[in-house]
């Protein structure tokens, strides 16, 4: 007999989830019958999150139909190992192929005012992991932010940096003030000789002293790098700081999240002496056939960029200064009050008066509010299920044409779940009927 899915324990996917596909699975009537189970399912999804939602979540941004239709074009059928040029292909017939990658990287270089650029990642996580691959050797020692102040798995034990056998210190913050303590990391890295430091953070209110770093580490010809997965529309808007003329050598990024294209990555630099090593471990190490389909998809974005990034990325700013102010004003506490809340597209709220960030988040879902709980300052990695936090980002919300004045009247929402402890049957009228009074996409051609 086989074991029922409650009993095993070498699953890590949730149980009664996997239960319930098998069991669809075995009722369904044929293979055609389901592939519409399949189908029906995106379109569950499509309905809930896509029309009846105020999503808050930071790392996930609307793209514009253009975009979107281009996931799905013919091109996404075709493969293209190898570097841009026909005598650089694997395969002959790429002669239009090279046009879309060629477009995509001397957009991308535009938009990020560099000198060289790769769009073949199919996630940004690979970006970091070039980076590794290309400045650092096994056994060598790098700096990063730990996770309760914001730093990501990416530059951690669990993710590129040790699977790459990094030896890993943390980089000193100050959890009053939301910064990197300076003094404190010039003495520990002094101590310790970093070959690279890795700075970004997927919690991220305000801008990392990217100069002030790259210059103690560059006594000993340590490198910094910057990990900008969340902050590469405000980046290219011009609304945050500039990491590639304050000293990081290279910059990663998520082609989604504030850029607001299709889920993949982008790396770009400007020292010419990276250009061949990084393309090495990005090609063939990394990234073979590397989705056309999503290139053509994040050169579209990028045109849009280039025409609409400044605004856009300004208002999601100002929207988040104006929620993160609102809702402590109602009584939820937000990070950072005393430097005016945030400068990037992300507000904090300390949740722990409220049950912390995972009952806080499951409480907001049901009224249709999607927001993630998160590690913040005074959490414990054994608190990784249930953090004290809850990170909220004003992205999606902004690109559905969302200003100021919606941003109180979700900060109503918000408070009337947690706070006035409204049913949240109620709570998700409001929120879809406001959802649903922003039926078109801004900041796009379309």
């Amino acid at each position: 007999m086989p074991t029922l899915a409650h009993e095993r324990v070498d699953e890590v996917h949730d149980p009664a989830t996997l239960e319930w596909a098998r069991t669809t699975i075995e009722r369904a009537l044929s293979p055609r019958m389901i592939q519409h189970e399949v189908i029906a399912a995106v379109e569950r999804n499509a309905i809930w999150r896509g029309e009846e939602c105020v999503n808050l979540l930071a790392p996930e941004a609307p793209m514009s139909p253009t975009v979107r239709a281009l996931l799905s074009s013919e091109v996404g059928q075709r493969a293209a190992e190898g570097h841009i040029g026909p005598n650089n292909r694997w395969f002959a017939g790429t002669r239009y192929i090279d046009e879309i990658e060629a477009l995509c990287m001397e957009l991308l270089k535009k938009v990020f005012r560099a000198r060289y650029a790769d769009h073949r990642l199919v996630a940004s996580m690979i970006g970091n992991m070039a980076v590794y691959a290309t400045l650092t050797r096994p056994g060598e020692t790098i700096m990063s932010l730990s996770q309760p102040f914001g730093g990501h798995s990416s530059n951690r034990h669990d993710g590129p940096a040790g699977i790459r056998g990094l030896r890993i210190e943390d980089v000193p913050f100050d959890p009053v003030e939301l910064e990197v303590d300076v003094e404190a990391f010039a003495r520990k890295a002094r101590a310790v000789r970093p070959t690279l430091v890795a700075l970004g953070a997927s919690m991220t209110l305000f801008p990392l002293p990217v100069r002030q770093m790259a210059e103690i580490v560059a006594e000993w010809g340590g490198r910094l790098y910057f990990d900008g997965a969340h902050q590469m529309g405000l980046i290219g808007g011009d609304q945050f700081q500039d990491p590639l003329r304050e000293g990081a050598c290279v910059m990663t990024g998520s082609a989604g999240k504030t850029f607001s294209g299709p889920q993949s990555g982008m790396i770009v630099w400007n020292d010419p002496k990276l250009t061949k090593p990084l393309t090495d471990a990005i090609f063939p190490a990394l990234a073979a056939t590397h989705q056309v389909n999503r290139v053509a998809a994040l050169a579209a974005a990028a045109a849009e960029f280039l025409a609409f990034g400044h605004d856009y990325m300004a208002q999601i700013v100002a929207n988040a200064q104006v929620l993160a102010k609102a809702l402590n004003e109602r009584g939820i506490s937000m990070l950072g009050a005393r430097k005016g809340f945030t400068r990037t597209h992300q507000a904090i709220a300390d949740v722990r008066s409220f049950g912390g960030g995972l009952a806080a988040a499951q409480r907001l879902a049901e009224a249709n509010i999607i927001t993630n709980k998160n590690l913040i300052p005074g959490d414990e990695a054994a608190d990784w299920n249930t953090p004290g936090g809850l990170r909220i980002g004003t992205t999606e919300v902004t690109r559905w044409g969302m200003k100021e004045r919606e941003m109180e009247a979700i900060a109503d929402l918000i408070h009337g779940v947690l706070v006035a402890k409204r049913d949240p049957a109620d709570v998700r009228r409001e929120a879809i009927a406001l959802r649903r009074s922003f039926p078109r996409l801004q900041y796009c051609f379309d």
